[in-house]
């Protein structure tokens, strides 16, 4: 992806994160887990993330086909410090978000979903 196309997508993940306050980083992905671009922290590694939320997501896909799950929608991850979600944005690439405990879930969801929309037409 040509540099000049990722400063709209860092504009909407930055966006993503501003409009919810339990939102502390969101990047988007590639499926081989490499940074395409991000709204992260700087204490927080770009490479680490990237490679993470691509094996999880490829993980996700297998056990939702091999159990019988259909096709994936998303990956929600919970931890005492907070979740880390997880959405296929096409076959390329994914949306990974980083929240708080006190993240208020359904909201973050509606908001990905949205961003979902914006982001696909941003990296075609």
């Amino acid at each position: 992806m040509p540099a000049a196309n990722v400063e709209p997508i860092v504009e909407r993940l930055n966006s993503l994160c501003a409009s919810n306050p339990g939102a502390e980083a969101a990047a988007v992905v590639g499926v081989e887990g490499l940074m395409i671009a991000a709204s992260l922290p700087e204490e927080m590694g770009e490479e680490r993330i990237a490679a993470m939320s691509a094996a999880m997501l490829a993980l996700g896909e297998r056990i939702a086909s091999e159990l019988g799950r259909g096709e994936l929608e998303q990956v929600f991850i919970k931890g005492q410090a907070g979740y880390v979600l997880l959405q296929g944005l096409d076959e390329n690439c994914l949306l990974t978000v980083l929240a708080g405990a006190d993240a208020t879930l359904g909201l973050l969801f509606l908001d990905m979903r949205a961003a979902r929309k914006d982001l696909c037409k941003l990296l075609t």
